[in-house]
């Protein structure tokens, strides 16, 4: 039997403790497919399982965590698709319900594996899946995001804040970018944000400063911590879509929505767990119309797994953190990563 090296979790592990082992290769059966990891993002997700969730009842032992992937088909089973082709995967319970990502080979249900042809490296592809899957449905499928709009993102400097920078400037968008970080401003602006605003408070004041009326669309990252404001800085029929928990507070306690939605506004959410084919093709399509590549934010080798993990929960990151199995891959300067 083949082996493969990959990280198992047997419970929850500090960033620190998380290494690569040795384990069997996992065969193809009817309505999997095995694929060759080539690279793979990191995911906030992941470093909660890793921390917290691993000791869940819900969650069955041992398991590779890891919600996304870019490789090729090893193995194509029973799926329609063929040996060698280049491929992305995400969501769909991986890295959870079954194993997922964290190793050199996945096994994988078919209907979370799509064909992609695209002229991008692997870690540029591996940042694709779950970031841009998520933000690309939020802004053009729940915000209904055009050209005429303005767009307030809460959290731009998360990977999904920049992905979806990027994304609305494509089609025109002016964007309002926020950060609790002064040193980030500037980068937001580097990267096409019209005003780069900082959150310490004076937000909404700021906001109103450029758009009296409020704006017509908000993405909103932080999450519960800040849903309330940012619907009050909504325009009238304007629209606010909640994809993300980066303020660490997962729920509203006592919300009440009619009160607490203000009158005439609307609010959406976006849950990323069911991707399809044809949604996966608009993303692609979007990225080669408008000449667009991934924006990564740092690349390390999976050798250095517990690095990546340990700058993705410093808060960091200031981006798209991608692992990749490749040989020739350059790691992160250790020296980089806070606290080490």
């Amino acid at each position: 039997m083949r082996s493969m090296r990959a990280v198992v979790l047997n419970g929850t592990y500090a960033a620190s403790d998380l290494k690569t082992g040795e384990v069997p290769v996992p065969e193809a059966k009817p309505g999997w497919v095995l694929v060759r990891v080539r690279a793979f993002g990191l995911n906030h997700s992941e470093v909660i399982l890793r921390s917290v969730e691993a000791d869940a009842t819900h969650i069955e032992l041992p398991r590779i965590p890891g919600i996304e992937c870019a490789g090729e088909i090893e193995d194509p089973s029973d799926s329609g698709l063929r040996r060698g082709q280049k491929v992305v995967a995400l969501m769909g319970g991986m890295g959870r319900s079954f194993d997922g990502s964290y190793a050199e080979y996945a096994l994988l249900p078919s209907g979370i594996v799509f064909p992609v042809d695209a002229d991008l490296e692997w870690p540029e592809l591996a940042a694709v899946p779950e970031t841009y899957f998520t933000v690309f449905s939020a802004l053009f499928d729940c915000l209904r995001l055009t050209g005429s709009d303005s767009l307030l993102i809460r959290g731009a400097t998360s990977a999904a804040g920049m992905a979806a920078l990027q994304l609305a400037k494509s089609v025109g968008c002016m964007v309002l970018a926020s950060s609790r970080r002064p040193a980030m401003l500037r980068e937001l602006l580097a990267i096409g944000a019209d005003h780069a605003l900082l959150d310490d408070g004076t937000l909404a004041d700021r906001v109103r400063g450029i758009a009296p009326d409020g704006v017509p669309k908000v993405l909103e990252l932080v999450g519960p911590a800040t849903l309330l404001e940012s619907m009050r800085l909504l325009s009238f029929h304007g629209i606010a879509c909640d994809v993300g928990v980066l303020g660490k507070r997962y729920v509203l306690d006592g919300f009440d929505p009619i009160k607490d939605i203000p009158n005439g506004v609307y609010l959406s959410s976006f849950y990323s767990n069911f991707p399809t084919r044809e949604t996966v093709g608009r993303i692609f399509d979007h990225l080669r119309e408008h000449g667009l590549r991934p924006l990564i934010s740092r690349t390390f080798r999976f050798d250095d797994i517990a690095h990546a993990h340990e700058l993705m929960e410093s808060g960091q990151a200031n981006g798209k953190i991608v692992v990749t199995l490749e040989p020739t891959a350059r790691s992160a300067d250790v020296d980089a990563v806070p606290g080490r």
